[in-house]
């Protein structure tokens, strides 16, 4: 009963538009007082700072300046113009131009509204341009931007892997295969209504325009060979990888590309630091709230009444899925992994999940979550870049939200598809149901 009360005050301050962060600090405090008194809350500013300090939180703001910087340095244009190249002979291709460079930009930024921000503000005039329905060129620039939390690195695995102490470079391994297959669907999707509604092919295949596009791209294509071969390979950390991917990003956008100066850095530092801002305001009030839930037994409860019902790890997947699937309309990405990682993890020990499996069920479910209104956050920038309306786009959108949910009922079930990699680099974890 308590947690339901905990969740449900949550949801009503959410919908009387009081900030999320503020509304997860507000119930956290409030019940702490109600339970424990006032002397309990002399430790609030202590747990405030602790679960904003931890080593592996650092690199959220590192891959966020990273993708900041290559964002104001000319690297979307460029990623266009390479898989265009490579594509462009195919009808329908620039939507799968799309796809193709988020999938690279992914790799970079580690954020999915970075993602749509920085590719969209291209391919969506140019898309609306060569006649295609406004509503898909913003459907499938969102659906795609949304790779960016299923492909390393991720933002949301870096937090979740904070919160549930579990390896964030696992986590990045389990994510390479989901995230291709969810590009392959989604250009599968962009081929079907390439046909159905015969859109245009951009140009005839043509190698010199391909060697020319390559020369261009060549830096920025190093920069996920640089940020994810120092984490597979185990010469850096996530957290340094996100300090190599800024300085990266700087050499190559200053010196190679000659395209920031002060005015672009001072733009792309203060984005960084609003983005960081928000996420580290949530994690902090996150870790009051965490601390509520454990003094209350709470996350315990919930696992003995769903194990009272299954053991079944297949029907307890499935009533976490529609869980996750019902609160990612409603919540930030950020906010259902604070909400949600504290609560649910003691039943996935319980039950001999691997919580590396379960990092990239929650994933999937947040990437579906960014989709679907009314919070859906990517597709509501996505919708503002083109704009158009939100619930339109949402209907046209419905057919990519099904490619991703695919891949979640395949990560779910098929557990062998996220964790193959992970247990041939790390042979300790097993693979578990």
């Amino acid at each position: 009963m308590t947690l339901l009360l905990v969740i449900a005050a949550i949801f009503v301050l959410v919908l009387i538009n009081v900030p999320i962060a503020v509304a997860i600090g507000v119930v956290a405090i409030a019940g702490t007082w109600l339970t424990q008194g006032w002397d309990a809350l002399v430790n609030i500013p202590l747990t405030l700072y602790s679960g904003a300090t931890s080593f592996p939180l650092i690199a959220i703001p590192l891959f966020i300046l990273a993708g900041a910087l290559m964002n104001t340095t000319g690297l979307s244009q460029r990623l266009i113009n390479l898989v265009s190249a490579i594509v462009g002979f195919v009808r329908g291709s620039l939507a799968m131009v799309n796809v193709g460079v988020s999938m690279f930009f992914a790799e970079i930024s580690g954020s999915a509204v970075a993602d749509v921000a920085a590719t969209g503000s291209i391919l969506i005039p140019e898309m609306k341009r060569r006649n295609y329905n406004p509503e898909f060129a913003a459907a499938i620039t969102s659906a795609s931007a949304s790779l960016a939390i299923i492909i390393p690195p991720s933002l949301s695995m870096i937090l979740y892997g904070a919160i549930a102490d579990t390896s964030v470079v696992k986590l990045f391994v389990a994510g390479v295969v989901p995230g291709i297959l969810g590009g392959i669907g989604l250009a599968a999707a962009c081929y079907y209504f390439a046909i159905k509604y015969n859109l245009p092919r951009e140009e005839a295949f043509s190698l010199t325009r391909l060697g020319k596009a390559f020369r261009e791209a060549f830096w920025a294509l190093l920069l996920p060979v640089i940020i994810l071969g120092g984490i597979f390979g185990g010469i850096v950390t996530a957290t340094e990888g996100a300090g190599v991917a800024v300085l990266a990003a700087l050499v190559i956008g200053g010196l190679v590309y000659c395209e920031m100066d002060l005015q672009v850095l001072y733009r792309a530092v203060i984005d960084g630091v609003v983005q960081t801002a928000v996420v580290m305001l949530l994690v902090a009030t996150s870790a009051i709230l965490g601390t509520f839930l454990t003094e209350m037994q709470l996350p315990q409860q919930l696992a003995r009444e769903i194990t009272s019902i299954t053991t079944d790890p297949v029907l307890v997947l499935a009533l976490l899925n529609v869980l996750l699937l019902v609160l990612g309309m409603f919540l930030h990405g950020a906010a259902a992994i604070i909400l949600v990682v504290p609560i649910v993890l003691p039943l996935i020990q319980q039950l001999g999940i691997d919580p590396i499996h379960f990092g990239l069920i929650l994933t999937l479910n947040l990437a579906i979550g960014q989709q679907t209104p009314p919070v859906a956050s990517v597709l509501a920038t996505s919708c503002s870049i083109a704009r158009t309306d939100m619930w339109k786009t949402a209907r046209v959108n419905l057919p990519m939200i099904g490619v991703l949910f695919i891949v979640l009922m395949l990560v779910t079930y098929v557990p062998a598809i996220p964790m193959t990699l992970v247990n041939m680099l790390y042979p300790t974890t097993g693979v578990t149901q």
